[in-house]
């Protein structure tokens, strides 16, 4: 195991700026989760439909997976803190809406539901950027630690937010639930005004919105070790999800049963998750990620069928305590994993995807699981949860999740923009890159097989139609080619290279046999071409 995921966990709180933000978020985290007990509560006094009441939690969820990856394209284009702020304040003023609502007795259950979805569309815009930011707010090596104290900070909170949440819903109403988390949006809204990351210079023009998510959706459809864990995460949301959307039903069955059991039961479930925080850096020394994954999707197949097949208040209090832990555990080592794996132009898309994948997968199942709470029984519904919760284990064999990357993926910065004979606009284009090599015959296997490394490193960067090319007169020559749309996406394409990347760059100028460096061909297509233009359409420059 590397070192950053042995580094202490208290290691991001040497640097002011993640102890103030940390700080300020444990409140927001507060207040919404004292919001969330209120809503589903809430939703359990208006309507007895099933449906409905799992649906609170899927209004949550569904616009992460609707507008999360917009939100990533935004974030690794513009000014993170800047979006930060708008989504901060967007769900401060949409809970004051919420709580004014409610408190003059206007509530609906479609109107609810249209307001939390709300809430979870400024929490889908706002996710992104926070994840991306933790690379600013802490250097590597205390990334992983960050990512964890991220979730030890939401989970501290779980463990009184939803037990408060029930007592001053039961004392108060809903509507005080809501005024509590409008105002808890206040310290998290003065700490990011106080806050300034330093940015560095923009090389490029901003890539178009379209271009950006196309580009983030490549990225990560090209990386096999982050299709892994999208596909795991989804999984894991989509099944896990159960517990947490029918626990108010759980918490209703019980004759004792009300908006403070479900708060005590749902702070059960955060005292579990702080528990799987704290045993999270020693669990990674011993096991690899694909166990401990493995372990978190049977603690929670353990809790659903405990859940379902028990009647004890205590027996389902306890079964809370694997749930949380489990949901820690694998939640804080898929954002760590993606994070780690992903190069700083494209990590808050990355991120975004990821979130897109788990939390589409729970705004799906918390509709599932309740269709079938209100034709099968609440038990049904969490009994048949424990079935892809325990095929995710055994999907592993397959899927397996990899190992955090110990690649360097800062930018080389070894690429200056060559002084081209044609007066060329960002947007001109379609180019076509040609580069020349010549290889002795005992070296082609290996730089066949560097070629295809640059492959996939080429098309992950925004290449299109990538060849390799050899001279049948001259059987040394070799030529690599492929197409870039517009010369500012050709500048963005080399930009984007890394430390880990140039490494299979330098061994191929190794094979080179040439008395100069390869050289590299720059040339714009023209798809009308008149005899009397006599402009040159061709560059020939060597590699910086």
């Amino acid at each position: 195991m590397p070192a950053a995921a042995r580094k202490s966990a208290l290691a991001p709180f040497r640097h002011l700026d993640f102890r103030l933000l940390w700080s300020a978020t444990l409140i927001s985290n507060f207040g919404g989760l004292v919001q969330s007990v209120g809503a589903a509560w809430m939703m359990t006094q208006l309507t007895d439909s099933a449906t409905l009441i799992a649906l609170v939690q899927a209004s949550n969820t569904l616009p992460i997976m609707l507008f999360a990856l917009a939100s990533g394209a935004l974030a690794d284009n513009f000014d993170r803190r800047t979006l930060l702020l708008g989504a901060q304040f967007f769900m401060a003023a949409v809970s004051l809406v919420l709580a004014v609502l409610t408190w003059q007795g206007w509530m609906t259950p479609l109107l609810l539901l249209s307001l939390t979805f709300l809430i979870g569309t400024g929490q889908a815009l706002y996710n992104p950027p926070w994840q991306a930011s933790m690379g600013d707010l802490v250097p590597r090596e205390d990334l992983p630690a960050a990512v964890t104290m991220n979730s030890v900070g939401f989970n501290l909170m779980r463990s009184v937010g939803p037990a408060a949440g029930g007592i001053i819903t039961a004392a108060f109403g809903a509507a005080a639930a809501f005024a509590v988390n409008a105002c808890s949006y206040i310290p998290l809204l003065a700490a990011l005004l106080r806050w300034h990351p330093k940015t560095p210079a923009r090389l490029t023009s901003r890539e178009p919105f379209v271009s950006a998510v196309g580009a983030g959706l490549r990225y990560v459809a090209l990386s096999p070790n982050l299709v892994r864990v999208l596909t795991r995460g989804a999984l894991f949301g989509f099944s896990a999800i159960a517990i947490l959307a029918l626990l108010p039903l759980v918490a209703k069955s019980h004759p004792e049963g009300g908006s403070l059991l479900f708060g005590l039961l749902l702070g059960c479930y955060g005292l579990g998750a702080i528990s799987g925080a704290i045993i999270n850096p020693r669990i990674r020394d011993r096991l690899d990620n694909e166990n401990i994954v493995r372990i978190a999707f049977c603690g929670f197949a353990l809790a659903a069928l405990v859940l379902a097949f028990t009647e004890p208040v205590w027996l389902h209090a306890l079964a809370m305590l694997p749930a949380g832990a489990s949901w820690v555990l694998a939640l804080s080592l898929f954002n760590v994993s993606v994070q780690l794996s992903t190069p700083r132009w494209v990590v808050a898309r990355a991120l975004a995807l990821y979130q897109t994948a788990t939390f589409g997968g729970m705004a799906i199942g918390s509709w599932v699981w309740g269709m079938i709470a209100s034709d099968y029984g609440i038990d049904a519904a969490l009994a048949c949860a424990a079935v892809p919760l325990i095929m995710g284990t055994v999907l592993g064999h397959w899927l397996r999740v990899p190992e955090f990357g110990t690649l360097d993926l800062d930018p080389v910065n070894r690429f200056r923009e060559p002084e081209l004979k044609i007066d060329l606009r960002g947007r001109s284009g379609p180019l076509m890159i040609m580069i020349d090599y010549k290889i002795d015959q005992s070296d082609v296997p290996e730089f066949l097989r560097l070629m295809a490394v640059r492959r996939e490193i080429r098309r992950r960067d925004g290449a299109r139609n990538w060849a390799l090319l050899r001279d049948l007169e001259h059987p040394e020559l070799w030529s690599e080619s492929y197409h870039i749309a517009t010369w500012d996406e050709y500048v963005r394409h080399n930009l984007r290279r890394t430390k880990a990347d140039f490494e299979s760059y330098e061994e191929l100028h190794k094979l080179h046999r040439g008395e100069k460096p390869p050289v590299v061909h720059r040339m714009i297509e023209r798809h009308t071409v008149d005899a009397s233009d006599d402009l040159p359409l061709v560059g020939k420059l060597e590699l910086p």
